[in-house]
């Protein structure tokens, strides 16, 4: 072979190794779309018109519309700097023990028979979401194949996502009534009814995100006795316990109810909103199971699925969250800062009301007022 030859044949695989280095991995990577609320809430922000208003992401704001820390939580934090304990080693895999117990008191109450009985599993979560996501790979992996997952219609954009990316089918069942605005509660127990037996039903505790309607306890009760008939499974998402009425009880009735008639349940616990830590992603996932024995198995998979998932969750705002928690006198302070936030909001709808009765506006509006937490169907069209 001459030289030029073996130039020519250097060249040629050269340029060939240069087109290989050229594809990428990632060529039939599809670009997704930005999330809708989020885009939202960036668009917002770049828009310098004085008077702009943000209707989007669900954050609780003052009359002046800026975010607002809660007394509570600024006396917990000067209490958590001044700890000279305090250091940033790693948390158990299952978060603070003290705040989960904590947690599963708040959402069950002090004198759950569940919690006596040590029935009772949790994990400390990144927030709510993270909680219906560890509970969703949970399900996904234990419990029995081809389970189908029903969310209502509409809910959370997020339920869906969380069940699909962990492969569990979702499928809708009837929630909002734009003719009454308020519960289709006839194609609601209808679902249920048509629903596989086993199926897995994600239920809003209270506050339902994006409608603002709850079920009577009148129907909540049905909704158990159709899903006890059914032997279906109870996901609970509670991402506005005291945040909706002010009475941390009140706004867990659902969830006790279905405990106290003796179903298995997730629920998952956000504190995003109720103590204003949105960005500190706190949260907890409660089981609650049959016996002792099926409450340690549980515990473990907890364990487990969330060790290759996070490893361990953040520590400072369950730290926050602990400490306001299990001390009786900030514990009544932070009921009044959750009054102080929800009266605001029960009260925002209360004059809207009137002022659509006032300036004579056609139609009913009393779904205004009879529609409970930070959102609401108005049933405007928009155009």
């Amino acid at each position: 072979m001459t030289p030029s030859d073996r130039l020519n044949l250097l060249t040629s695989h050269l340029s060939a190794t240069s087109h290989k280095m050229s594809d990428s991995f990632f060529e039939q990577v599809p670009l997704a779309p930005p999330d809708v609320i989020f885009h939202l809430t960036a668009t917002y922000k770049a828009d310098t018109f004085p008077q702009k208003v943000n209707l989007g992401v669900g954050a609780y704001r003052t009359d002046k519309g800026k975010p607002w820390t809660l007394p509570v939580v600024k006396k917990a934090d000067e209490i958590l700097h001044n700890d000279p304990n305090l250091d940033h080693e790693y948390l158990p895999i299952k978060g603070i023990p003290t705040f989960t117990a904590a947690s599963a008191k708040l959402m069950l109450g002090a004198d759950s028979v569940a919690i006596k009985e040590r029935r009772v599993a949790g994990a400390q979560s990144i927030s709510g979401t993270g909680a219906i996501h560890l509970g969703a790979l949970f399900l996904s992996k234990y419990y029995p194949k081809g389970a189908v997952a029903f969310v209502s219609n509409p809910t959370w954009a997020n339920h869906k996502a969380i069940f699909n990316n962990v492969g569990i089918e979702v499928a809708d069942y009837p929630y909002w009534n734009p003719a009454t605005r308020g519960l289709d509660i006839d194609g609601f127990l209808g679902a249920l009814n048509a629903a596989p037996n086993g199926s897995i039903i994600v239920l809003h505790a209270c506050a339902h995100n994006p409608t603002g309607v709850d079920p009577s306890h009148e129907q909540w009760t049905a909704i158990a006795d159709v899903m006890q008939a059914k032997k279906h499974f109870p996901f609970f998402d509670c991402a506005y316990q005291g945040f909706a009425s002010g009475d941390l009880a009140a706004d867990s009735w659902s969830v006790r109810h279905f405990v106290d008639r003796g179903f298995e349940i997730f629920v998952g616990q956000s504190y995003a909103k109720n103590f204003g830590l949105y960005g500190e992603r706190c949260g907890c996932l409660t089981a609650v199971t049959r016996d002792t024995v099926t409450a340690k198995r549980v515990d473990s998979q907890f364990e487990k699925l969330q060790r290759s998932e996070i490893s361990n969750p953040p520590a400072y705002g369950a730290r926050l969250v602990n400490i306001v928690l299990n001390d009786p006198v900030l514990f009544a302070e932070w009921e009044s800062d959750l009054r102080t936030m929800s009266g605001r909001i029960i009260d925002m709808r209360d004059k809207l009301y009137k002022k659509l009765i006032e300036l004579d506006t056609p139609g009913q509006w009393n779904h205004i007022v009879d529609q409970i937490g930070m959102f609401s169907f108005t049933g405007l069209k928009g155009r």
